[in-house]
């Protein structure tokens, strides 16, 4: 699902609401979720899961085409794990 996708389907299960107001709402969300991720932060949604980050230590690649050696610098990644009601819900 993308994300005009999730906002179309809000917008129809809540006609109350304006669809302009629903995607500033998403984009809301994704930006305070990005940025607490970026200082650091853990997210947790109950009933959904939550975001941490994880660092990536710096190490040597292979460029694909060349096979010429390319030094990756170390970096923070995003990282989910979906929470127990969510994993219930899916396999149920």
């Amino acid at each position: 699902m993308t994300k005009s996708e999730l906002i179309l389907k809000i917008t129809r299960k809540n006609t109350f609401l304006y669809q302009k107001d629903i995607h500033k709402i998403i984009d809301i969300l994704f930006n305070t979720v990005t940025q607490a991720l970026k200082n650091g932060d853990r997210v947790e949604l109950r009933g959904f899961g939550s975001f941490t980050t994880k660092l990536r230590n710096a190490r040597i690649g292979r460029n694909p085409k060349t096979g010429d050696p390319v030094a990756i610098p170390k970096k923070k990644m995003p990282f989910f794990k979906m929470g127990k009601s969510m994993k219930e819900r899916i396999n149920s």
